[in-house]
């Protein structure tokens, strides 16, 4: 059984450290920023085998140089996306092997936040970047709503005890943005609540859960008639598709 550890880094990142059973040795993914990474490795007694890169934002890659000049270890990523540290470049495939410690790794093409972003998925833990976020999903900053609905189309398939790591803290402002697309779902209302009481207290709200994002993120469900409903409301005309629906709901959040 795999462990897996958060780094904070900046205002609101999760770097994700992932653990080998019975083993010092881990897998870093999306290092924006070296130094805290430093700081848990010391602390926690622990050795690098790879990194794992899901795209090329700094605030993703930031401080992959610096952890390869005091560990020269891989650097997996996206084919599509030019990050220059990368040495194993990645499309999609169900049998990644990192390092003989780790199990199999499953690699999805998740474009739609950038052109050539990608999810690592290994157990039950999808390490998904900045494509789903507890309660929402990322922005368009290269790629299209397009893409963005068919990669969270191939991840609402993934099992419901799916635990969604994302790399960012934004699950309060998400789920405010939900509350107003889904005024009556109480699912979302107990989730808020908790997600509130989480944050109050100093906590992670990450991992969630795949089932909880199948009920309450409204990304996950432009597929019901009362969200396209809202999203009508919201954009003045009619949607005639699942995927415009997801499109202005997108928009809506921007302007949110």
């Amino acid at each position: 059984m795999l462990t897996v550890h958060a780094v904070n880094a900046f205002k609101d990142n999760y770097i994700w450290l992932i653990q080998a059973e019975d083993s010092r040795k881990v897998l870093i993914v999306d290092p924006g920023d070296a130094k805290p990474v430093f700081e848990a490795l010391k602390q926690k007694d622990l050795t690098p085998a790879a990194i794992l890169l899901t795209h090329h934002h700094a605030d993703h890659i930031g401080g992959v140089e610096a952890l390869l000049e005091n560990y020269p270890v891989p650097v997996f990523g996206p084919a599509d996306e030019q990050i220059p540290a990368i040495n194993h470049p990645l499309k999609a495939t169900d049998e990644l092997e990192v390092d003989p410690d780790f199990p199999l790794f499953r690699v999805l093409e998740t474009p739609g936040h950038t052109q050539g972003h990608i999810c690592f998925l290994v157990e039950n833990k999808l390490f998904c970047g900045d494509t789903l976020f507890a309660g929402g999903c990322g922005r368009l900053l290269g790629g299209s709503a397009e893409q963005l609905f068919q990669s969270l189309k191939q991840l609402k398939q993934l099992p419901g005890n799916t635990e969604v790591y994302c790399a960012h803290e934004y699950t309060e402002a998400n789920l405010r943005f939900a509350r107003a697309v889904e005024k009556d779902n109480p699912a979302l209302q107990q989730r808020s609540n908790e997600t509130r009481l989480l944050r109050e207290q100093g906590k992670r709200s990450i991992p969630s859960l795949m089932a909880d994002e199948l009920a309450t993120n409204p990304f996950l469900r432009s597929h019901l008639s009362h969200i396209k409903t809202a999203a009508e409301t919201f954009s003045s005309r009619s949607l005639d598709s699942d995927e415009s629906v997801f499109a202005a709901l997108r928009e809506w959040k921007d302007n949110f």
